[in-house]
């Protein structure tokens, strides 16, 4: 019934060829579970990654709180000053405004905003207590206070529930008509401003309405929606926009 192996080389034989395929099989079982753990890491990591992001796009969000509008010349309805009061979304971490960017679409184009603390001349410190200090703002830049106070890069920080203002001049490009600013041309003088296509309707006034999108340095977007009254009252107030 049971077959007896008297060669003893060839039972040799038999027995290292099992072997030879066992060790095979443990080798490639040992390959194969490396390149799985290898590959559970890295999507491991990557869905950490993308989580990060998804929830950066919604908490680290900057919030805006009051758009107003400073009016400069209620006779020819128009403003001096655009001012957005922002503050961080809830559960936000600290969003460096220096970092920050503004996509507006307004009467007069479109135009991607930075920040800066000087004036359109370039060598000029923005002071807010420059009456019309905000027209001399150049085009594609914003300005940012707290209290009242020019902030610089390292102070234009939101963290916790801090509000800050985010300025832009309403007579350059896109809100207004001017293509640039310096102390000959779009700069508020008290009394009227100075156009550089002379054009007397070139500042953001009555009526006119603007989209701004605010993005933070992690990506997320807020959007506004600015519409002036359809009539300003007195010089100096400020109206909801």
């Amino acid at each position: 019934m049971f077959e007896t192996i008297l060669d003893e080389e060839e039972r040799g034989q038999v027995g290292i060829g099992t072997l030879i395929v066992f060790i095979a099989m443990v080798l490639v079982a040992a390959i194969a579970a490396g390149v799985l753990i290898n590959t559970a890491g890295f999507l491991q990591s990557q869905a950490e990654s993308t989580g990060q992001e998804s929830t950066d796009l919604v908490s680290e969000r900057i919030e805006v709180t009051s758009p107003v509008g400073i009016v400069g010349s209620e006779s020819d309805g128009e403003l001096e000053s655009i001012k957005l009061t922002v503050t961080g979304a809830p559960g936000a971490d600290q969003i460096d405004l220096s970092e920050t960017t503004i996509q507006a679409v307004g009467p007069n184009g479109q135009a991607n905003l930075v920040f800066t603390t000087r004036e359109a001349d370039g060598s000029t410190t923005i002071d807010p207590n420059t009456d019309n200090y905000a027209t001399r703002i150049d085009k594609g830049e914003f300005a940012v206070l707290k209290d009242g106070t020019l902030q610089d890069g390292s102070q234009a920080v939101i963290s916790e529930d801090e509000q800050y203002t985010i300025v832009v001049n309403p007579a350059a490009e896109p809100f207004g008509d001017l293509d640039g600013t310096d102390t000959s041309s779009g700069v508020y003088d008290g009394g009227s401003y100075t156009f550089a296509h002379g054009d007397d309707n070139a500042v953001f006034g009555q009526s006119d309405e603007s989209s701004v999108e605010i993005v933070s340095p992690a990506g997320a977007t807020t959007s506004v929606e600015l519409r002036a009254p359809d009539l300003f009252n007195t010089d100096g107030e400020a109206v909801r926009l």
